[in-house]
């Protein structure tokens, strides 16, 4: 897995993941990379196809997240809004941020709210040359039960989501680049013609 670290000062840094954890948020505004995507079950074997894309973000609250394969599908966030696009359905779903994101694993990597009030940091094993926390979510309404981050060199590479119906979503993080000149361009959505656009309150 390649890590383009663009002249950053975190590379030679290293600490337990809580510690990388809240140095990237306060160190990282902006990044761009890659990613996979795939449901794995308690042995860690892939159970469903591998989704792969590109993401990038800007403090506060600005991502972008961009399946590419197996089909295309983007949630983005200008930060004020949250848009979900999926193309073979021409449909465009789309909710406030503070709804949708608060305590969302997005808002752990991405956000810049309180860490600690919306979740329960914990320490895991390290493995394989990662180091890991669990970030439990302090409410009963987040959707997951908690995800497992795995930090190396003080960059996120991977995150293990448990839903709250007991599976398990594994996301590897690559080439990421820290600290890219990102436009108002890259956050912002305007629905293609034709598509159904719904707004959930």
């Amino acid at each position: 897995m390649a890590v383009v670290l663009a002249a950053s000062p975190l590379a030679a840094w290293s600490a337990d993941a809580a510690a990388q954890l809240r140095k990237f948020i306060a160190d990282v505004p902006s990044a761009t990379g890659k990613f996979t995507q795939q449901r794995v079950d308690k042995q860690g074997a892939a159970q469903k196809s591998t989704q792969s894309g590109e993401f990038s973000f800007k403090r506060p609250g600005q991502f972008r997240w961009a399946v590419t394969k197996p089909y295309e599908q983007l949630i983005l966030s200008d930060g004020k809004k949250l848009y979900q696009y999926d193309p073979d359905l021409a449909q465009v779903t789309e909710r406030s941020v503070s709804q949708s994101i608060g305590a969302s694993p997005a808002a752990i990597l991405f956000g810049s709210g309180s860490l600690d009030q919306n979740f329960e940091l914990a320490e895991r094993p390290s493995a394989e040359g990662i180091d890991w926390l669990r970030a439990t979510p302090r409410g009963a309404d987040a959707g997951f039960s908690y995800v497992d981050i795995g930090f190396r060199d003080a960059l996120p590479v991977r995150l293990e989501i448990l839903d709250s119906f007991g599976q398990t979503t594994r996301i590897d993080l690559s080439d990421i680049n820290v600290h890219p000149k990102l436009g108002a361009k890259e956050f912002t959505f305007t629905p293609p013609d034709g598509v159904d656009v719904v707004s959930m309150q």
